[in-house]
């Protein structure tokens, strides 16, 4: 399928909407000022300069992008110019290597291991310093996540705790092996709006609230 970009400067940030934290993701972005959709077919990638692909299931959702018929879409817009970021899943599927598994959209030169904290009774938080996002320590939430265990040469290592990996990039690649959608800080989602491009808004901050809380989101979603 042949992608058509019908703006000579993409201007918005879609997240991909199968399966997982697509909320989340949203509501920081709306908190950033920059222009933001769910994308779930061919048509929805037109206008986009980045693509959010949420925490989940990996196998699913690379199921899903064949059964919605948007993975070559995604690597054709990619081609294209525009910048992706995988949250812990989508680091997943973005790996240029996953340890015992066929790579999915293999745009991003490093090995990762699913599962590499153990099983969902193994997450945890934790905070780290990363220099390159923000001056001040920044919240991380693992939950049955990934080990990025090697990069190539031409990866920017951005965050390594102990033996692994937890934050990289590539020109047009950021993965995260935790979620950044899942606390109230701005600070990656600011990063990631900046590396498409695009001007988050003078006003936002690096939190969206000091009293927020990870359920926060299901009050906009009209769940609770």
């Amino acid at each position: 399928m042949t992608l058509h970009l019908v703006s000579d400067k993409p201007s918005v940030i879609g997240v991909l909407d199968l399966q997982g934290g697509v909320h989340e993701h949203l509501e920081h972005l709306e908190q950033l000022g920059v222009s933001y959709k769910r994308v779930k077919h061919p048509s929805d990638f037109a206008d986009l300069a980045g693509l959010i692909i949420p925490g989940g299931e990996s196998s699913c959702l690379s199921r899903l992008l064949n059964i919605f018929e948007i993975k070559n879409v995604i690597l054709e817009a990619h081609r294209k110019g525009m910048k992706i970021w995988g949250t812990c899943a989508g680091a997943i599927l973005l790996a240029r290597e996953v340890v015992g598994e066929t790579p999915c959209l293999d745009l991003i030169d490093i090995k990762i291991e699913r599962n590499g904290f153990g099983s969902q009774l193994d997450s945890f938080v934790s905070e780290a310093l990363i220099p390159a996002v923000s001056a001040q320590p920044v919240p991380l939430t693992f939950i049955r996540a990934p080990k990025i265990t090697d990069a190539g040469r031409e990866v920017n290592i951005l965050l390594r705790i102990d033996d692994y990996i937890a934050a990289a990039e590539s020109e047009n690649i950021l993965v995260t092996v935790f979620h950044p959608e899942l606390t109230g800080c701005l600070a990656l989602h600011r990063y990631f709006a900046i590396k498409c491009g695009l001007k988050p808004a003078a006003n936002s901050h690096n939190c969206i609230d000091p009293l927020w809380k990870s359920s926060s989101w299901t009050k906009h979603a009209g769940i609770a």
